[in-house]
């Protein structure tokens, strides 16, 4: 399905970061066993007692941007968020066929930004690690329109900002909640991530269809 879409009727694509672009394993790992080992040993409470604790905490903050936002968790923890994500930064890595993909967007010229919930140090941190700046026309993150991509305020904010037709946008992402957010707003065609995290099993992407293979949505792109 992925392979089929109609690309002479697509002038713009926006990409989400984590999960879509980049292997969503890093944050898992760091967010549900790296972040919680540290609190464990800050508080001298077992891993297990500090999960309990730190889940629901997580959960409440979820589709807010308070949850993708390192300041906060910095201040609500008392831990430097962004350095003891560094501890584990050689974990950051591109999705298979991620740059062959941005490649063959640049080629057939379509306008393409990056557009990601993650907090501006976050993105700075991974940018270090994958240098995927020269691919895109733009780097959005969220915190610079004050609401997250789950809120319709992100992408009227966005539409003033970037300038695009909705209807005929290509946005991947490998949330559900957004991807509808995404919908609500007009956007055109919308693809699903199925495997976000290489470590974990793919999951049910809902209505939407799933992305299996950035180098079958590569070869679609040959439009001569």
């Amino acid at each position: 399905m992925t392979s089929s879409l109609p690309w002479l009727g697509i002038d713009t694509v926006l990409l989400d970061m984590d999960g879509t672009l980049l292997d969503l394993h890093f944050d898992n790992h760091f967010w549900c066993e790296y972040l919680p080992s540290h609190y464990a040993q800050l508080h001298g409470i077992s891993l297990s007692m500090a999960k309990a604790e730190l889940i629901p905490r997580f959960a409440a903050q979820q589709g807010r941007l308070d949850w993708y936002c390192l300041d906060y968790w910095s201040r609500e923890l008392g831990l430097p968020i962004i350095e003891i994500k560094r501890e584990i930064a050689h974990l950051i890595a591109l999705r298979p066929g991620t740059e062959a993909f941005l490649a063959a967007l640049r080629q057939a010229g379509k306008r393409v930004a990056l557009i990601t919930n993650a907090h501006p140090d976050s993105l700075s941190l991974k940018l270090e690690r994958v240098n995927l700046a020269p691919w895109f026309d733009r780097l959005i993150s969220a915190h610079s329109y004050g609401f997250p991509k789950e809120h319709p305020g992100f992408w009227e904010a966005l539409q003033q900002d970037f300038g695009f037709d909705p209807a005929r946008s290509l946005f991947i992402d490998d949330s559900l909640p957004v991807l509808r957010s995404a919908r609500q707003a007009g956007i055109g065609h919308l693809l699903a991530v199925c495997q976000p995290d290489s470590q974990q099993a793919e999951k049910d992407t809902a209505e939407f269809a799933a992305l299996r293979d950035y180098q079958a949505l590569a070869a679609g792109l040959d439009l001569k």
